[in-house]
């Protein structure tokens, strides 16, 4: 029997909707990594910059940011129940969308297609995040998440796992780039500086055979080692005719097909777990004389003299910037700094995510023992030490800091989700939408990041190395809450 002084974590009456709920994370787990790729994937399939690549974060995060509010509205006047419906039903329809847009090869309706998929996804984070906190004594609110959380990264395995091998192992334009900088170092390797890395082989994806089409030899031939500069452009505007057979635009239609494969595959998924909660019968855990009107104006004043809340959503928005730069611009740092292919580097990807697996349980263990603000603080310390490491050392040793940020950000988002929402009441229904507004972290850090990486060099190294700048400035925003949330804590 449980005490009051060690009040249960999830009560036995709403496990059953714990477990429904918390499939939820899973679910655009899988939504936000199988698309973090596709800035790499499009960059090359449209002939794009990297600036114009991150339309794809921005429509991404920026259905967040426009459904955010509507969504918190929506739960408060209705129901968690009914947020979840709503949030499900756009899910499976923006990923549907992605079926016309591959057979138009249609950049604007891919676009279109996340920012519909994302509004369904902000309205199953805005019901979602508080529902858990409700289903139980306040005392274990924050565990609650950080255990609903830890699944999130289990949907994020299973969509970065797609996105290497169904996407980034077979799209035809990586075929196309290796015959050509493969022939372009072939025909004057002492113009070529090329570094071959010790990649563990668990790492190493598997060797396809290379031919070399003979349009692209005799582009190549006509270019010299220069031709890798320019080819993608110049086979969309003709000047190769073809390559193995295969005009610019059948190619590109052909890996739009794989990239629309993932999400018509989790269409179905989402439109079946959106029949499964149609049918079962939630909780409500709202208090018996809870007000559903609104009070918007009422509500938004109390939060804004919250300055926990205040600190929270700020911190929460550079939280998830840093996410974001560091998850996809993973597989522009392994190509540009180490010269390997996307299928490959979506492998350290990969292994970020499992050690943000592991580290989420790790560190709500630890929970038991130290103050949420003060994790955060720790947490926030070591990213900026991993960032430090991925901007100066040097080779693999800097890739694999590069990859251990993962660690630190293992809970940030929940605990930073937690803190904001702690004594807010029934204002956390409102107050969950601007915590979910802040996912716009993820829409302006990562343009900025694009930019740079567009440019020579930044701030005294390369362009990519540099670019992380951006990453740092957000974990010391981060630092700086949890030091205030932590000295309000002992106050």
């Amino acid at each position: 029997m449980t005490s009051d002084s060690n009040p249960p974590v999830i009560p036995r009456k709403y496990l059953l909707s714990f477990i429904l709920v918390t499939t939820l994370f899973s679910l655009w787990g899988f939504a936000n990594d199988v698309t973090n790729p596709l800035v790499a994937v499009f960059k090359d399939v449209f002939v794009i910059t990297n600036a114009q690549s991150t339309w794809v974060q921005m429509a991404f995060y920026g259905g967040y940011a426009t459904m955010a509010l509507p969504a918190a509205i929506f739960i408060r006047r209705y129901s968690y129940k009914k947020g979840i419906i709503v949030g499900l039903a756009l899910y499976a329809g923006g990923a549907f969308l992605s079926i016309p847009a591959a057979a138009g090869a249609n950049f604007n309706l891919f676009i279109i297609s996340l920012y519909i998929l994302t509004f369904g996804l902000a309205f199953l984070e805005t019901t979602a995040n508080p529902y858990i906190l409700s289903m139980g004594p306040p005392e274990t609110a924050t565990r609650r998440l950080n255990l609903a959380q830890a699944f999130n990264p289990m949907g994020s395995l299973t969509g970065m796992f797609i996105a290497g091998t169904v996407i980034l192992s077979n799209i035809e334009v990586e075929d196309f780039k290796n015959d050509i900088n493969g022939y372009a170092a072939e025909l004057d390797t002492t113009q070529v500086q090329k570094v071959e890395y010790d990649i563990p082989s668990f790492l190493r994806s598997s060797p396809r055979e290379r031919v070399y089409d003979e349009n692209a030899k005799a582009y190549v031939m006509e270019k010299g080692v220069d031709a890798p500069a320019t080819a993608l452009q110049d086979f969309k505007d003709g000047k190769i005719e073809s390559f193995q057979g295969m005009t610019h635009r059948e190619l590109q239609q052909s890996d739009l097909k794989l990239v629309a494969l993932p999400y018509t595959v989790i269409g179905c998924v989402v439109a079946g777990v959106l029949v499964i909660f149609l049918v079962t019968k939630l909780p409500n855990t709202s208090p018996p004389d809870s007000d559903h009107d609104v009070h918007f104006g009422r509500t938004v004043k109390r939060l804004l003299k919250n300055p926990k809340y205040v600190g929270g959503v700020i911190a929460q928005t550079f939280y998830v910037g840093a996410q974001i730069m560091t998850w996809t611009f993973i597989i522009q740092y392994a190509e540009n700094e180490l010269g390997i292919d996307k299928a490959t580097a979506q492998n350290f990807n990969i292994m970020a995510m499992v050690i943000f697996l592991c580290s989420r349980f790790v560190c709500t263990f630890f929970l038991k023992y130290v103050s949420p603000s003060m994790l955060l603080l720790a947490l926030s310390a070591g990213a900026i030490l991993f960032t430090l490491g991925a901007i100066y050392l040097q080779g693999l040793t800097g890739l694999y800091s590069l990859v251990l940020i993962s660690a630190c950000m293992s809970l940030m988002f929940p605990t930073i989700y937690g803190l904001a929402l702690d004594g807010v009441g029934e204002d956390a229904k409102l107050g969950s939408a601007g915590l979910i507004f802040a996912i716009v972290g993820g829409v302006f850090m990562t343009r900025f990041q694009g930019q740079v990486l567009d440019l020579d060099s930044f701030m005294g190294t390369t362009a990519t190395r540099g670019s992380f700048y951006l990453v740092i400035l957000c974990f010391v925003i981060i630092a700086i809450y949890g030091f205030i949330a932590n000295r309000q804590k002992k106050a």
